[in-house]
C-alpha cells in the first residue's frame, strides 16, 4: 500500500459511500434473487427458503439461486464497481497484480495447514461464550441465526456425488474466495488503512468486519484470526492472489472433508468440535509465526529488488 495522497474523499467518506453501495447492490440482489425463484419455483417454494424449511431439490436450488444472486454476485460487483468507478483506483482497491514470488502460494498452504490447532481452540473458545443473563434473549437470537445458517450451509453442501463436490468446490470455495476477498482485503482493507495510516488497525478491522458479516456469532473468532491472516498476505504481498489462495484452500478443505464424511469415507465429523493437546497448540503457535515471518521477509526482499 502506497504513502501517496490519495483522491478526493476522506476515508471516512469513502466507506460511507461503500456501506451504501454495499446495501444497495445487496437488496437488488435479493429482489432479483426473489424473483427468480418466484419464476421459476413458484411462491411455495420462496415462502419455503424464508421458512429455511429446505427439504425438497428444487428449495436446495432456489437456495442456491438467492446465495449466488443475492450475496455472491453483489459481492463481487461492489469492490469492482468501488475501485473503477467511485474512486477510480482499481489497482489499489482491488490489488489484482501477480508480481509476487510463487512460493509464498506454499508458504500460505502449510500455514493454512498447520495453523488448524489455533484456529480450533479459538472456536472451542468461542462455543462456550455466554452472554449475562440480562442479555440472554440476544444470546438466544444469536443462537438461532446460528442454527438457521448452519441448517442453509447444510442444505447447500448436501453432496450425492462427484457434480456436487465439483460445484460446491467452484462456488463455495472458489468464487467465494474471489468476492469475499476483493471486498474485504481489497477494498475494505485499503480503506481503514487510509483512514488510520496504521497497517495493523486495518487488518484487524477488516478481519472483526469479515468475521461479523458470516452472521455466525459462536464462530466469530476463528474466522476473525482468519481474517487477520489474510489481511496480512495481502499486506506483505501486496497482491489479493495471495489471500483469495488461503481463502480457498480453508473453505475447499471444509467442502472435501464434508463430503468424504458424507460419503463415509472419513469417520471425523467436521462439524464437532476437535482439542489438540497443548504440545500440539505450542508447535501450532510456534510454526505459525516461523511461516508468517519467512512469508513476510520473501515479500520484502521481492519489493526491494523491484
Amino acid at each position: 500500500m502506497t504513502q501517496k495522497a490519495y483522491g478526493q474523499f476522506h476515508p471516512a467518506i469513502q466507506f460511507l459511500l461503500f456501506l451504501v453501495v454495499t446495501c444497495i447492490a445487496i437488496f437488488v440482489g435479493s429482489l432479483v434473487g426473489a424473483g427468480i425463484i418466484w419464476g421459476v419455483y413458484g411462491i411455495s417454494t420462496l415462502t419455503k427458503i424464508f421458512e429455511m424449511n429446505i427439504t425438497t431439490p428444487e428449495a436446495v436450488q432456489a437456495l442456491w439461486i438467492l446465495q449466488i444472486v443475492s450475496t455472491t454476485i453483489p459481492i463481487g460487483i461492489i469492490p469492482i464497481f468501488f475501485g473503477w468507478v467511485v474512486m477510480k483506483e482499481p489497482d489499489d482497491y482491488l490489488k489484482i497484480n501477480t508480481n509476487f514470488p510463487w512460493l509464498l502460494l506454499l508458504i500460505i498452504f502449510f500455514t493454512m495447514l498447520l495453523s488448524m490447532p489455533i484456529v480450533e481452540v479459538l472456536s472451542n473458545i468461542n462455543q462456550h461464550l455466554s452472554l449475562p443473563p440480562s442479555l440472554k434473549g440476544i444470546e438466544q437470537w444469536m443462537r438461532d441465526s446460528e442454527k438457521s445458517a448452519e441448517k442453509a450451509t447444510a442444505a447447500l453442501l448436501k453432496m450425492n456425488n462427484l457434480f456436487d463436490l465439483f460445484k460446491a468446490i467452484l462456488l463455495v470455495a472458489a468464487l467465494t474466495a474471489v468476492v469475499e476477498e476483493l471486498m474485504f482485503r481489497g477494498a475494505l482493507q485499503t480503506i481503514f488503512y487510509r483512514w488510520t495510516r496504521n497497517p495493523h488497525a486495518a487488518i484487524w478491522i477488516t478481519a472483526a468486519l469479515f468475521s461479523a458479516f458470516h452472521m455466525e456469532f459462536f464462530g466469530f473468532l476463528p474466522r476473525l484470526m482468519l481474517g487477520v491472516f489474510f489481511g496480512y498476505f495481502v499486506y506483505w504481498s501486496g497482491s489479493i492472489w495471495t489471500s483469495v489462495w488461503a481463502h480457498f484452500l480453508n473453505n475447499g478443505t471444509a467442502v472435501v472433508v464434508t463430503y468424504l464424511y458424507q460419503h463415509k469415507a472419513i469417520k471425523v465429523n467436521p462439524d464437532d468440535q476437535h482439542v489438540f493437546n497443548y504440545s500440539g497448540y505450542v508447535f501450532s503457535i510456534i510454526i505459525t509465526l516461523i511461516l508468517l515471518y519467512s512469508y513476510k521477509l520473501l515479500s520484502q526482499r521481492v519489493q526491494r529488488q523491484d
